[in-house]
């Protein structure tokens, strides 16, 4: 866990560490404000394809312990609530798009669909006219024109064989695009990886279970932890100020505009 790294990296730094906290407040814009209300985006994904990397605010445990220690009015007045669901709506933002783009690549394309409608079309031409066939040979044997009717079952039976035919591409195309051709693959609504509905329990479990979906949920879970007027507040905020939600210095004053003025999936 990168937390514990962290405890640990902070033990073996010994004093140096500890000056250099000391040295701060929790009002300093060099203060992750995620990490002093909850959990840092950055601790959660570190060494999976989604790892942002280390986060470039400083994690102070002091800091977290006093401000966990402070009342809930005094923490109100640094807003920190409304960073920490900024920083959350960001990446979780950024998770529904992937999860969107990943769904549609397993959509069919115009192209797929427009031959499946013409097939299937096709197809239903042909059962029109073998039934109007079938009706001819039926009226010729009962006027005794059995050439006649002979010649159009052979056509019926080429129809037959046209049908066939476009019933096998039919199945090829729904074979090789969408879903099916994907095998059988959905998206995960939590994190957005892909997987496949031939997966077994074992397999399964290793998703919900690994280190990436976990961290989605853990966000997701928070996010939604919060009041849904407080989480619209900071969106609204959000769309306002470009910086990002990284601890960027503005608690108070953030907390102060806010009072002016899904699991997480939209």
């Amino acid at each position: 866990m990168a937390a514990e790294q962290r405890k640990l990296l902070e033990q073996l730094m010994g004093s140096s560490s500890s000056s250099r906290d000391a040295q701060l407040s929790l009002d300093d814009a060099k203060v992750c404000r995620s990490f002093i209300v909850g959990t840092c985006p950055h601790d959660l994904f570190t060494n999976t394809k989604q790892d942002f990397g280390p986060c470039n605010k400083v994690h102070s445990e002091g800091l977290k312990s006093e401000y966990e220690a402070l009342p809930e009015r005094e923490r109100q007045r640094y807003g920190f609530e409304y960073d920490y669901i900024r920083d959350l709506h960001k990446y979780l933002d950024d998770c529904n798009r992937r999860i969107d783009a990943a769904q549609k690549r397993l959509e069919k394309t115009p192209e797929e669909i427009r031959q499946t409608n013409d097939l299937l079309e096709g197809i239903s031409d042909i059962d029109d006219n073998i039934k109007c066939g079938l009706h001819e040979i039926q009226t010729f044997a009962e006027s005794d024109m059995v050439s006649v009717a002979v010649d159009v079952w052979y056509q019926l039976k080429l129809m037959a064989q046209q049908k066939a035919e476009k019933e096998r591409e039919l199945k090829a195309l729904s074979d090789t695009s969408g879903p099916s051709g994907h095998q059988k693959l959905q998206v995960c609504d939590v994190c957005g990886a892909y997987l496949s509905r031939l997966d077994n329990d074992r397999r399964l479990a290793d998703h919900f279970y690994g280190k990436m979906h976990l961290g989605y949920a853990q966000m997701r879970k928070a996010y939604d932890a919060f009041p849904k007027d407080m989480r619209n507040r900071a969106r609204q905020q959000s769309s306002l100020d470009d910086d990002g939600p990284r601890g960027s210095g503005k608690g108070a004053s953030s907390y102060r505009s806010y009072k002016g003025s899904r699991g997480h999936r939209g």
